[in-house]
């Protein structure tokens, strides 16, 4: 089980939304890495959650500044919409590329073309789920708008077309610190069969390890938890250990 970071950016700060809104200020991107990576963090998610939003062009500054702090993975995702834009996100220090709305919006074709040129395990899939009465749809740019897509179509989809991960989002528990969407993720987990990682909704250690045993994911990311000095990596590895599920050291 992987214990993912997941750093939602307004640059130049890392804030913390309710809901994909409200947005509270955390700290430095560049500092937050460092601080999870020397806890013990085993991948990084950094992700530009209004550049799609506002239309705007990728801050490429601040993410090679990020990369600089990890000898980690690093996924890095927000306002991607050519093959340009993983080359030059590679380029700077990206280990994975994380795409959206240019995908579900526009041409998910660009799913395809980047994993025939980087491979499979360079492209990752953001998926901001909503719930209705009895199925998720995709949401994009910061879960404001609504694509039609069926969520669990729009996971095997990818998939097909060459996608490598999944990092899955609920627009409902996202900053709740309530606990996951266990059915959500157990439902996508089981669509698959390439790596899901899993989040939105952490807000103690027991909803780690509930997501952990419900939907075994294949890492889980976590944001809130960690950013208000509720826990550290380390107890969260600690505690999965001790409840008789594998983490890295």
């Amino acid at each position: 089980m992987r214990i993912i970071v997941k750093l939602d950016v307004k640059p130049p700060y890392v804030v913390k939304p309710v809901h994909f809104e409200g947005l509270r200020k955390v700290g430095s991107p560049q500092k937050l890495a460092k601080k999870y990576y020397e806890d013990g963090a085993d991948e990084l998610f950094y992700i530009d959650i209004v550049a799609s939003l506002y239309k705007r062009e990728i801050l490429y500054d601040e993410i090679e500044d990020t990369a600089n702090q990890l000898f980690i993975p690093f996924a890095v995702g927000g306002g991607v919409k050519s093959i340009e834009d993983f080359s030059k996100l590679f380029h700077l220090g990206a280990d994975k590329v994380v795409i959206n709305t240019y995908a579900v919006q526009e041409n998910p074709d660009i799913i395809n073309k980047a994993a025939e040129i980087f491979g499979n395990q360079a492209v990752v899939i953001n998926i901001e789920a909503k719930r209705w009465e009895n199925w998720w749809e995709c949401y994009t740019d910061c879960g404001r708008i609504q694509s039609g897509k069926d969520v669990l179509d729009w996971v095997k989809e990818v998939e097909e077309r060459g996608a490598g991960e999944i990092l899955l989002q609920s627009v409902d528990h996202d900053g709740r610190q309530r606990g996951f969407d266990i059915e959500l993720s157990k439902k996508v987990v089981e669509a698959v069969d390439i790596p899901v990682v899993v989040s939105s909704g952490a807000g103690s250690m027991k909803d780690v390890l509930d997501v952990a045993l419900e939907a075994k994911p294949s890492g889980i990311a976590i944001a809130s938890l960690l950013h208000y000095n509720k826990s550290t990596i380390s107890d969260i590895k600690e505690h999965l250990k001790e409840n008789g599920v594998k983490v890295s050291k």
